[in-house]
């Protein structure tokens, strides 16, 4: 972790200091939990803080960026340093079967519990990074806590996780927790615009960003700006009483060119469960757009309409859950918004 390292962490100055000053002084947790939005720089900090734990020849809280173990990391393959994300769920599932939901003991064991306990292949220690780690089911949480509690050698584990109440008790009482908070909005726009975006992009990611720069970037990779705005206008037409004729055909058509996307990214990937998955950020994006709506209605009637809608949209979501028939599910929204907005 050069000083430049330190530099590209962007807008969580807390964070940042807790780590420079706990390196500093000899006093860094083992065991740490990166709490915090999606796409804040938890995966940034982690990466940096361990190029400096790892340097041969660190000055102070700053990593020398030349040394052997430095290159490696530079060129991302330094032997010491293990990520253990979603992806390595499908790797280790022998049925070929996985849908990526748990990181399982099958998982952790193998990638970071057994690794933990050999000694460092360049000598200096040994960094381990577990994204969303709530993910973890329980019994690969439970299996992880002798090696929190005592790792051997020098180790530090980082658990990064945007719910960190989905870790166990006994996982966060073994670990340091270091909060991340979201990203002012200025900060996002300024990243988005030095990308060269377009101004309707930049600020439409922005705002449905929710101050994560890492959130704004997937939605613009996803494709999910401009429909979004779109649904944006289907929604307020449906406040003002217009029937949502076609709402069930445009989530449709809309989910299965997020799922292409997916499937672009990665072959292996279900079309199935990426259709469902984009139909969530739909029916989410379009929750977002009700709930803003209960601001600006005074009339009880009103409220409780706009209430029963995002009810409405939660239900759908449960159905997707259930695996009903996508389809079936999306016609019955679109008749029950109909029927609860447009009643004025």
């Amino acid at each position: 972790m050069s000083q430049s390292g330190w530099q590209h962490i962007l807008g969580q100055r807390d964070a940042v200091e807790f780590l420079r000053h706990a390196a500093k002084t000899d006093r860094l947790p083992h065991g740490m939990i990166f709490a915090g939005p999606v796409g804040v720089g938890k995966a940034t900090t982690a990466a940096a803080l361990a190029q400096w734990f790892l340097c041969a020849a660190p000055n102070g809280d700053t990593a020398c960026g030349a040394c052997e173990s430095c290159r490696l990391m530079a060129a991302g393959n330094h032997p010491d340093y293990h990520v253990i994300k979603r992806e390595l769920i499908r790797y280790h599932d022998k049925t070929g079967k996985s849908k990526g939901i748990d990181l399982s003991i099958q998982v952790i064991r193998p990638e970071l519990i057994e690794p933990a306990n050999r000694k460092p292949m360049m000598g200096r220690g040994k960094v381990f990074i577990v994204e969303e780690a709530d993910l973890m089911n329980a019994a690969a949480q439970n299996s992880l806590l002798k090696t929190l509690e005592e790792p051997a050698g020098r180790t530090i584990i980082m658990l990064l996780t945007a719910s960190p109440d989905g870790l166990l008790p006994t996982v966060r009482s073994r670990c340091q927790l270091v909060r991340f908070a979201p990203l002012p909005a200025e900060l996002v726009i300024d990243q988005l615009k030095s990308r060269g975006l377009s101004a309707a992009v930049v600020h439409g990611a922005a705002e449905l960003s929710d101050g994560s720069l890492g959130g704004a970037l997937r939605l613009i990779d996803d494709g999910i700006v401009e429909p979004a705005a779109e649904l944006t206008s289907r929604i307020d037409a449906l406040l003002r009483g217009q029937a949502a004729a076609d709402l069930a055909e445009w989530l449709k058509k809309n989910a299965d060119a997020y799922a292409q996307r997916q499937l672009d990214r990665d072959e292996l990937a279900s079309k199935d469960a990426a259709a469902r998955q984009g139909l969530a950020l739909y029916l989410s994006l379009a929750a977002r757009r009700l709930r803003a709506a209960l601001g600006d209605a005074n009339d009880p009637d009103r409220l409780e309409q706009i209430c029963t809608a995002i009810d409405s949209l939660a239900r759908c979501l449960e159905y997707l859950d259930a695996n009903v028939t996508v389809s079936l599910a999306l016609e019955q929204l679109s008749v029950s918004l109909s029927r609860e907005l447009t009643a004025v």
